[in-house]
């Protein structure tokens, strides 16, 4: 939402964005009023910390005080310390502070600092990179670390399958349970890697991993715990047995994977 708020154009803006976002009282009922209201443009708005002090010294305000008010600011303290902020205030309109400025600081709880902001939007620049530029190592990565919610069951059977659990999970409205909102989450993920023509491969119990979404030449490889109801813990039983040497039986997956028979179904389906 706030990136169609903001429309930003500029690496900057981003920065801006991620300060914005990572404040308490700094964006909602604050710089989002402003910036709606045409009183001032993403980049004059409060986003960091730092700004505080470089805006109040570029206005003419000693820069220990400067640095004395972007601390309280920062911390929240401008409403808990009425006497000191209204010195405060007294001296930044001597300054020609606009009182929007001063405003928007008054209501601030938290800030973040530039640099904070400034690496989380080179780190996922970095991985927007990867999206563009190496679809697949991307959608492995994601699908491995950050999905909450990945199963197998609905997600590596092609997009009309996608497509079918989005819209069981939307028709359950507010009903939804926290992990059918992360699973739809990952759904539209998933979708979005289907439509740019990649594809998932059948979970094997040779070729699979445990845990990992593997790079292949033909699409990923969901590991052997997409399937939900099976455990990492049983996973790697499979893959550990599997690497001594090939499996001969079901019953044999059994004995040597330690597993048992709701596990082996669970293997069946797949």
């Amino acid at each position: 939402g706030m990136l169609l708020d903001t429309r930003p154009k500029a690496f900057e803006d981003l920065i801006c964005i991620s300060g914005l976002s990572h404040g308490t009282d700094v964006w909602l009922g604050n710089a989002k009023d402003l910036i709606d209201a045409g009183t001032v443009t993403l980049s004059e708005a409060v986003c960091t910390r730092d700004e505080i002090m470089t805006y109040l010294i570029k206005k003419g305000l000693p820069p220990n005080t400067a640095f004395k008010i972007m601390e309280l600011v920062r911390k929240g303290k401008a409403l808990s310390n009425p006497e000191k902020w209204a010195e405060y205030e007294a001296l930044m309109r001597k300054h020609q502070v606009p009182e929007w400025y001063i405003d928007s600081c008054r209501k601030i709880k938290y800030m973040f600092p530039k640099a904070h902001a400034a690496a989380y939007v080179m780190m996922a620049f970095r991985i927007a990179w990867f999206k563009v530029h190496i679809p697949k190592a991307y959608y492995a990565a994601y699908f491995t670390i950050r999905a909450k919610a990945f199963d197998a069951e609905f997600m590596i059977f092609g997009k009309e399958k996608v497509k079918a659990k989005m819209k069981e999970i939307e028709t359950l409205g507010n009903g939804a349970a926290p992990k059918d909102k992360d699973m739809y989450d990952d759904l539209e993920l998933v979708l979005e890697m289907y439509e740019r023509g990649f594809k998932f491969l059948p979970i094997d119990l040779y070729k699979s991993h445990a845990a990992k979404f593997l790079v292949e030449e033909e699409g990923l490889r969901p590991p052997i715990n997409s399937i939900s109801g099976m455990g990492t813990v049983a996973a790697e039983g499979i893959i550990n047995a599997v690497r001594e040497k090939p499996f001969n039986s079901v019953e044999d997956i059994k004995k040597r994977s330690k597993i048992g028979n709701s596990t082996v179904d669970l293997l069946r389906k797949f």
